[in-house]
Parts: structure tokens; sequence; C-alpha cells
């Protein structure tokens, strides 16, 4: 199709394959070829593809009742957020919290940004992030993103975001001026090439942040909701954030995020300094409840653990793999050549889907449903395409 027949912006390079049914860990394209999903369209469907007790709810809910707009409530968006809090709090230290719902992990971002300006006040209002790092593509979000080569052809973009280097913190600690407000980092720099964090780091972190009266905020937009095998990442790390977003698996691919903080740091928000009109609604919410229960009666945290040391021990014995990086089921196969591009693209010949993060990085982020025997066979098919 050219480009002026193409009814799409284009944001996006040429996709090869179209993806017409998904069933758990598989996907089938317009021509019947059957693929093995190690995505999960970007860590989203992390029940699988049209996980039945999901489906149910959207269609009952669909056939119910579909949008109010948040000048009224419905009677799901709670039970979402409280389990939300649940989540977050179930380490047992971090204090409860309140819920602010969105459509997607960029605006998720752009809550805690919002929430960062209003406690730090005029005069006290730089975020700070990290190289490397990945926030969203709102204007906000970009700046916060720690990748100035995705900033030039969008400049001027908004003042009071400040960048260093990832898991330095003699670095973060030079940084904090008295004009910072907030610190923003992901547990696991997914869009950077998968790499986690040390405990020691978030926890130094952490410290620096009280002494200065700083909010300590955690994207969890790719790490969260069971994919590392805890429900957050910050608890595999042992730290108490301020600020939580989240998003991706949320809805198991129903567009759906939030935002969550510290009751007395939500409580900064008045009505009228933020909004959205589709935040929370009921169809979203009641694809959240689903996904959320699903979850927690599958034991996924357990789960991501089984699987990704069952990946991490079939892909380190591969001879072209140097590295295997990351937690639970958000993994950086690192290869010896820079060479992931070609190999995502044979994997995908072979009916396999991955992503190649970095020119020498794969990234799998598969259902946490995923079975051995489907591990099996994504081991086997990574080495072929690696030979």
């Amino acid at each position: 199709m050219s480009n002026a027949r193409n009814p799409f912006m284009p944001t996006y390079a040429p996709p090869t394959v179209q993806f017409v049914r998904g069933e758990g860990s598989w996907l089938w394209d317009n021509h019947g070829q059957r693929y093995l999903d190690l995505l999960s369209g970007l860590a989203v469907t992390s029940l699988g593809h049209a996980h039945p007790v999901v489906a149910e709810a959207v269609a009952h809910q669909a056939k119910t009742l579909l949008h109010v707009s948040n000048l009224f409530a419905n009677d799901i968006a709670g039970d979402v957020a409280t389990t939300i809090d649940r989540l977050v709090t179930s380490d047992g230290a971090t204090p409860p919290g309140q819920v602010f719902f969105t459509n997607s992990g960029a605006e998720a971002n752009e809550c805690a940004l919002k929430l960062a300006r209003r406690f730090g006040g005029r005069g006290r209002h730089v975020v700070v992030s990290a190289y490397g790092s990945f926030h969203g593509r709102t204007l906000a979000t970009l700046h916060a993103t720690g990748q100035p080569a995705k900033h030039e052809v969008f400049q001027p973009l908004p003042e009071g975001f400040r960048h260093v280097a990832w898991a330095d913190i003699d670095a973060l600690a030079s940084a904090l001026a008295p004009d910072v407000t907030a610190v923003l980092l992901e547990p696991i720099q997914g869009e950077g090439g998968v790499h986690p964090a040390t405990a020691e780091y978030f926890q130094g972190v952490r410290k620096l942040c009280d002494e200065r009266g700083i909010l300590f905020m955690v994207d969890e937009v790719q790490t969260g909701l069971g994919r590392t095998g805890r429900w957050f990442d910050v608890h595999n790390v042992g730290v108490q954030p301020d600020v939580v977003t989240m998003a991706k698996a949320l809805g198991n691919g129903v567009p759906i995020g939030a935002c969550w903080a510290r009751a007395e740091v939500a409580g900064v928000f008045e009505p009228g300094d933020h909004g959205s009109t589709f935040g929370g609604q009921p169809l979203a919410s009641a694809a959240a409840r689903a996904t959320l229960q699903v979850m927690q009666d599958e034991d996924v945290t357990s789960r991501a653990v089984h699987a990704g040391e069952r990946f991490r021990a079939g892909l380190a014995a591969l001879d072209t793999v140097v590295e295997v990086r990351g937690r639970g089921l958000l993994l950086g196969v690192e290869l010896a050549e820079p060479a992931a591009k070609s190999v995502a693209a044979q994997l995908l010949l072979d009916g396999v889907v991955v992503n190649p993060v970095t020119p020498s990085t794969l990234r799998l982020a598969p259902s946490l449903l995923i079975s051995d025997g489907e591990v099996d066979i994504a081991v086997e098919a990574i080495e072929k395409a690696l030979a």
C-alpha cells in the first residue's frame, strides 16, 4: 500500500504481519499461520489472548453500561482501585493510598508529573529521571524519557526535567538541587534494553528522597502486576514508593492505566486539578476487575518466577547468548553480535513473536500463563534462529 493511500499516519514502520485472532499464548495471521507470542502486545496481554473470563466480563459490561463520565460514580472502578491499593501495599510496609484512572501508561505518568508539581509547589517542580528510560510519548513524558535523540524534533519540550546516569547513586545525589520535587524511575528499564535496578540502588534512592523531602515515583507500566514475580517490581527491591504508575497488563488488552499515590501525597490534588473523560469508565474497569481476579486466582507471581527460571536456564545455555537480564517474565536476551533485528525477523518467519529492543538485545514478555511446553518451544525456536 502506498503512503498516499495508507489511512494511518506514518508513526510506525509498515507491518509485515496482520494478526486476526489470538488464544492463550498463540496468534494467527490473515493467512492462517500460527505464532507463539513472546511479546504479549508489549507486556499487555499477561493472561494471554482472549482469556474467557475477561472476554465474558467485557461482553457483559458492553450490554449493561459503557460510560457515564466521572461526574458520576460507577459500581466497578471502586473495586479496581481498592484491589490496586491492596496489591501495591501487599509488601506489608507501604502505607495505603489512592488511585487515579487513565487510559494508558503515558497518561498515568502525566498524572504522576502533575501530582509532583502540585506537591512541590511553584519553584520546586523539577523531576529527575534516568538516561535510557522510557516514560511515554506525550510532550511531558517524552521529556521525562531519558533518550535525547527522541527529543530533538519536538523541541522546545516542557521545562522541568533533568536526567542522570542509570544506577549511579552519586550522579542522582548531585542532581537533587532545591528545585527538585520528585525522582521518577523504572525498576527495570524495559525499552532501554531490560536493565534491572539493584536493591542497593533503589534503597539508596529512597534514602536520598527521604533526606530531601522528595517524592520517589516508580514507573511500573511494564513491570507491574505480576510480571517480575511480585505484584510490583518495587517489592523485589524492598522499597516503599510514594507514587506508582501502571497500565499495560491492567486490562489484558483493554486500554486502562492507573496512578497510585500514598494518601497524603494524593491529597494535594483538589477537584479540578486533574481529570480524564474515559478514566475508570465501566467497560475498562470491568476488564481490569476480571483481569486482577484471574491474576490472583492463577497465582501469576509464582508462575512468572517458575517460567522465568525455565526460560533463563534454556537461553543461558545457548552459545551466542552472552547474558539473560531481567526478573520473572520480563527478560532481555543479550546476543554476542548486534543481530537482534535479523534474529527477530527470522523468528517471525518461524512463527515466534519477540522484540529487538536494542541492536543486540531481544526482549521477551510472554503471557504469565505460558506453559512449560511453550517455554521449551520458544527456547528451541530461538536456538534455531540464532544458528
